[in-house]
């Protein structure tokens, strides 16, 4: 009996060292002089994936790719996506990144205040994105950075920018404060739509929610310039002066023809803005005029303000602009 064992050991030895000694030839040989990108699509196998490494000059072996793999790999299966074979990896290495490494992962950036109309035209631009979307509901996608993966469909992504501002609005919405202008998630949204788009500074936000939050509860006129181009462009810019009979024009978004919020957003504001609709400054400011600084001088009466609006001409005469 134990002749026998003995007998068995020594085969397994043997067998050892021969995988050992060629398992290096079996594997076949890997050519990368330099960095690489390889795609397993959804469902390959591994005979697939060896084949067309081979086809493609990373190994010089689908066969041996295979043959190793399946006697010295770790039994693992390989993932689907888009992996990274860093040069002078051995088909040992790239098998192990198709098994354990990961992803690359891509990055499409959704700027503050981008409508919703050009969010689409990002996302159809994207030629590592697959399928078709519809234009998404103005206000319903949360600016931010996404990754995605090579191949991924758009609806995927568009998918992930709404959930992420549902779920910022529900996380904020119960940490409004008190005695807030807007009555409703839905109002919060719209009105933190035109703050984005009144101010590009960020320490005004509040202040801006705060006015426009006065003139609400106050019943006045808005008055914000991009509620009177969204309906003319989709949010795009307006790219000339406003004429005189867009700012008459009645329609639900025109806050220079009617008393409240628009009838929804004009734009998809970012996480700030929100934050600043829902805790608006204290403030009794209900004007505003650019000041010539990229900023606003605020005003609570309408001499002030007319004040404030003489400066602003002004300043534009002495830079020639008017």
């Amino acid at each position: 009996m134990r002749k026998g064992c003995s007998f068995f050991a020594a085969v397994l030895i043997v067998g050892a060292i021969a995988l050992g000694l060629f398992g290096a030839s079996w594997w076949g040989s890997a050519n990368l002089d330099k960095d690489r990108t390889f795609v397993v699509q959804s469902g390959s196998t591994l005979t697939g994936v060896a084949k067309q490494l081979e086809e493609d000059g990373i190994i010089g072996s689908a066969d041996g790719f295979v043959l190793h793999a399946k006697i010295l790999g770790s039994g693992d299966p390989i993932k689907a996506g888009e992996f990274l074979l860093p040069a002078g990896s051995s088909p040992a290495t790239i098998l192990d990144t198709f098994q354990h490494g990961d992803v690359i992962r891509r990055f499409v950036t959704i700027p503050e205040g981008l409508p919703s109309i050009m969010v689409w035209e990002r996302l159809n631009a994207e030629p590592l994105l697959t399928g078709e979307i519809p234009v998404p509901a103005e206000g319903s996608v949360l600016p931010e950075s996404y990754d995605f993966e090579r191949g991924e469909s758009r609806a995927a992504v568009l998918a992930r920018m709404q959930t992420a501002m549902k779920k910022t609005i529900a996380e904020l919405w119960p940490q409004r404060a008190g005695d807030i202008a807007v009555k409703t998630p839905e109002e919060a949204v719209t009105l933190a739509a035109i703050v984005e788009k009144e101010t590009g500074v960020a320490s005004e936000r509040h202040m801006v929610a705060g006015l426009y939050s006065n003139r609400l509860k106050q019943g006045m006129l808005l008055q914000a310039d991009p509620t009177i181009i969204y309906p003319i462009t989709a949010g795009k810019p307006l790219g000339r002066r406003i004429r005189q009979s867009e700012i008459g024009a009645v329609n639900g978004y025109n806050t220079y023809t009617m008393v409240g919020l628009p009838k929804g957003p004009i734009t998809n504001p970012g996480r700030a803005s929100i934050e600043a609709v829902l805790h608006p400054a204290k403030t009794d400011a209900l004007y505003m005029v650019a000041n010539g600084s990229g900023r606003h001088a605020f005003a609570a009466t309408l001499a002030e303000h007319n004040a404030n609006v003489a400066k602003w001409f002004e300043l534009r005469r002495q830079r020639g602009e008017m």
